[in-house]
């Protein structure tokens, strides 16, 4: 069964178009069955999918020939007297596809969609040889909106911003918004019945970004110490990146571990936080702070604490809604989160009057006047908040 994601209209739209359509993202997070969805929709039926996992696929963009390459695609069925489209799936294991894309797209307007696992590869891979004549498009785990829907639950996605705490809301989707918080959202995960089933597969994913992604990707001699690096900084979630001190507890060097921790925001394993500021200011401080790409996925790596588990799943529902900053002052004040520049976003786990008195202060340090609380379980007395699991 096909559960329609969010980002899923805007692709197919530019899936009709000519330029070539590139999916990129973590893996494991539904692109092939978005691309594959995409081919079953469109009208053009003059379509071929090709996984690049292959070696017999890989091996028809070896040849320096890119006609042999159109006839290849005529040898498995293809007409060639329509337009076709081709849906190429991991495509970083094809290193050579690029020029072929741009010579095929212009002499025979072939029409290509694309799926890769990192921007890392991706996004160097196409800057010249395709520039102007692509749209790359991220996909990442699911939103809880997204959660409801692969569950078959119905939910309204009303503006979260103008919510209060909805009791009823709360009581229906608890357990769900839980789940969501302690085994994070790739589909895969979403859809395992079991606990044990969704840690086995978190389990996997993790294997398989170490053993695939890392090995393929990169020139880093020993994935071991990447790994040991991946551990650490899932301990660390809503904390400021420390390159020194992350460098002594590893006994990596600093740029070294300034160049893993790259290698880990370009591949989405991770994301780091600039600091909102409108002036330069002694005040402020300037170092980011990390969350990772899936609590759940964090959560095999280190015990997380129930604060940092909901601190990092709102981090992942605000970073799908805008661009996501933070706020703090050497004083040791913060704000956890400042939404596209002008909405404050407090997270605590039981809100209570004093969080909504210090974050309307800090709010007015930062010179922004929308601010919110965002909590995780029911207040005894407290109501003007917006629950976690209204961020739809």
């Amino acid at each position: 069964m096909f559960y329609r994601r969010k980002i899923y209209p805007e692709l197919l739209s530019h899936a009709k178009l000519p330029a070539v359509t590139v999916l990129t993202g973590m893996r494991r997070t539904g692109k092939t069955t978005l691309i594959l969805q995409i081919l079953a929709d469109i009208k053009n039926k003059n379509s071929l999918y090709l996984d690049l996992q292959r070696p017999d696929n890989r091996e028809l963009f070896e040849q320096k020939n890119y006609e042999a390459i159109r006839d290849s695609f005529i040898g498995r069925g293809l007409s060639p007297d329509k337009p076709m489209v081709i849906a190429l799936d991991e495509i970083q294991l094809a290193p050579d596809t690029p020029g072929a894309i741009k010579y095929l797209s212009d002499h025979h307007k072939i029409k290509f969609v694309v799926t890769g696992s990192s921007s890392y590869y991706l996004k160097n891979l196409f800057s010249e040889s395709l520039s102007g004549r692509k749209k790359i498009f991220e996909l990442y785990p699911l939103g809880f909106g997204e959660f409801l829907t692969f569950k078959e639950i119905s939910f309204h996605a009303d503006d979260w911003k103008e919510k209060i705490f909805n009791n009823l809301e709360y009581s229906r989707l608890l357990s769900y918004y839980e789940e969501y918080i302690r085994f994070g959202s790739f589909p895969q995960v979403v859809l395992a019945k079991t606990g044990k089933q969704k840690n086995d597969i978190l389990l996997d994913i993790m294997s398989s970004y170490v053993n695939i992604d890392i090995r393929s990707l990169a020139d880093f001699s020993d994935e071991r110490n990447l790994y040991s690096l991946a551990k650490l900084l899932a301990g660390r979630i809503g904390s400021r990146v420390e390159y020194t001190k992350l460098s002594n507890l590893t006994g990596l060097s600093r740029p070294t571990v300034t160049n893993y921790i790259s290698f880990f925001e370009k591949t989405y394993l991770i994301s780091t936080v600039p600091v909102y500021t409108k002036n330069i200011d002694r005040e402020i401080v300037k170092s980011r702070k990390l969350y990772f790409c899936d609590t759940g996925l964090a959560n095999t790596l280190a015990e997380l604490s129930s604060g940092a588990q909901f601190e990092n799943t709102l981090f992942n529902q605000l970073s799908r809604i805008g661009q996501v900053q933070y706020f703090a002052l050497k004083t040791g004040h913060e704000i956890d989160f400042i939404l596209d520049t002008d909405f404050a976003v407090e997270a605590k786990e039981t809100p209570i009057d004093g969080d909504m008195a210090h974050l309307a202060q800090m709010s007015q340090n930062a010179g922004i006047s929308n601010f919110r609380l965002v909590g995780r379980h029911k207040s005894p007395k407290f109501t003007d908040y917006v629950w976690g699991g209204s961020l739809l």
